[in-house]
């Protein structure tokens, strides 16, 4: 399975490393699934991340997010972004997470916030899991 995960599940799996967000995380460490993302999708990653109020509600200081950021960009497998597929989404920060899921052929969108995608990813045949979907998945 190849995934894209929007901003919202990694903050998620920083956040709560029993969650489902970081399960997924686990199993891309494993092997049993690949992440997708665009340099500019990761330094989204990287710039909500490190806000401090992402910080304190995980417990980490400015190093150990580092590390859990750079423990990401191990994980997940860079695309490039041939085509820009801009101003199909109700929330224009979510532009690049579809500009990576197309770009990298992704199986699915990994998403808290399925309203603001809508139905756009399924017209690239792209799927909008839920990160408890998108463990079932990969349990299969």
């Amino acid at each position: 399975m190849r995934f894209v995960l929007d901003t919202d599940i990694v903050v998620a799996a920083m956040r709560s490393p029993p969650g489902a967000s970081a399960a997924i995380l686990m199993a891309a460490r494993s092997g049993r699934v690949t992440l997708l993302a665009t340099v500019a999708l990761f330094i989204e990653y990287e710039a909500i991340c490190q806000r401090a109020e992402h910080r304190d509600a995980a417990g980490l200081d400015r190093s150990e997010t580092k590390l859990f950021l750079d423990g990401l960009a191990y994980l997940v497998e860079e695309v490039e972004a041939h085509f820009l597929w801009r101003g199909r989404l109700r929330d224009a920060n979510d532009d690049m997470v579809l500009d990576a899921a197309v770009n990298g052929r992704a199986d699915a969108i990994v998403t808290f916030n399925r309203r603001d995608y809508g139905d756009v990813p399924a017209e690239f045949g792209i799927g909008l899991l839920l990160p408890r979907e998108a463990l079932k998945r990969i349990a299969l």
